[in-house]
């Protein structure tokens, strides 16, 4: 009798699997990206800027005033100033006023944040050309599934007769899982316009991944 009310329960036993353990917040889906509301995030600008789409090439490297040609040393870096092919799909625009130039970008590229890069390209440089950057990595803001990484640019260019001229540029990128978002303001050291805020192209870049992501 005994063996038979054994037999029994483990045959109940088997008819109700255990539940499902539940999803870890790192195996959920990330949020969706709809590349065509990034034109949302222009009114996030201050009064005052010219705003117009951008052109051909969209990348930060493009943004701080390098040719096509440019290189990276260590050359590992380029995929910092470039996380894209030249021909990937790009949505964005640019504006200029008073505090300089803004650009915002969003490229489709499967490429990731490499920690390995990140470690190794705190100071690099960048040329093209008559122009050469000096790059600098700095802390990207905090986004919720998202790596993020901050880079200052200071870009010389040599022009007829020796004469130099100068820019600064500052860009937040994120790395979205399919999408590289970026930010970038340029400035010139020279300009008597009032600058943009010191934290304005960080949050800029944190709007922007929210407006993508249908905030």
């Amino acid at each position: 009798m005994f063996a038979s009310c054994l037999v029994l329960a483990l045959c109940a036993a088997c008819g109700h699997p255990p539940p499902a353990a539940p999803q870890s917040a790192d195996s959920a889906a990330a949020p969706t990206v709809n590349a065509d509301y990034i034109s949302r995030a222009r009114t996030e600008l201050p009064a005052g800027y010219e705003v117009g789409d951008l052109a051909d090439r969209s990348s930060p490297a493009a943004f701080w005033g390098l040719g096509r040609e440019w290189t990276a040393d260590p050359a590992q870096c380029a995929v910092l100033g470039q996380p894209a092919a030249p021909d990937a799909p790009v949505r964005g625009w640019s504006a200029s006023g008073p505090g300089g130039i803004v650009y915002a970008a969003v490229v489709e590229t499967t490429v990731e944040l490499d920690q390995a890069v990140t470690r190794e390209c705190g100071a690099w440089t960048a040329s093209a050309g008559h122009t050469g950057a000096r790059v600098a990595l700095i802390d990207g803001p905090v986004i919720d599934d998202a790596a993020t990484v901050g880079m200052t640019s200071d870009a010389t260019t040599v022009v007829e007769g020796g004469t130099e001229t100068h820019s600064r540029a500052e860009t937040f990128s994120a790395y979205l899982g399919g999408h590289v978002v970026s930010v970038t303001v340029v400035t010139d050291p020279g300009s008597t316009g009032p600058p943009l805020g010191p934290d304005f192209a960080a949050t800029l870049l944190v709007k922007t991944v929210a407006t993508l992501r249908g905030g």
